[in-house]
């Protein structure tokens, strides 16, 4: 991934404080995160969740 990018998905998800702070860190997660999502690949079924949803409450 270019450093442009990082840059830009880093400020989008409100890391420009650990972005201006620890450039390399942030590139390096953002590395780690793209060859990850290169090895699982896409999702089977896109629309199904990944584990159940979350609710308020004591579980039953």
């Amino acid at each position: 991934m270019d450093a442009k990018a990082v840059e830009v998905l880093a400020r989008e998800a409100g890391l420009s404080r650990a972005l201006d702070k620890f450039p390399d860190d942030v590139a390096a997660a953002a590395a780690q995160a793209a060859d990850l999502a290169r090895r699982l690949g896409p999702p089977a079924d896109p629309l199904a969740e990944p584990w159940p949803p979350m609710k308020v409450g004591a579980p039953r």
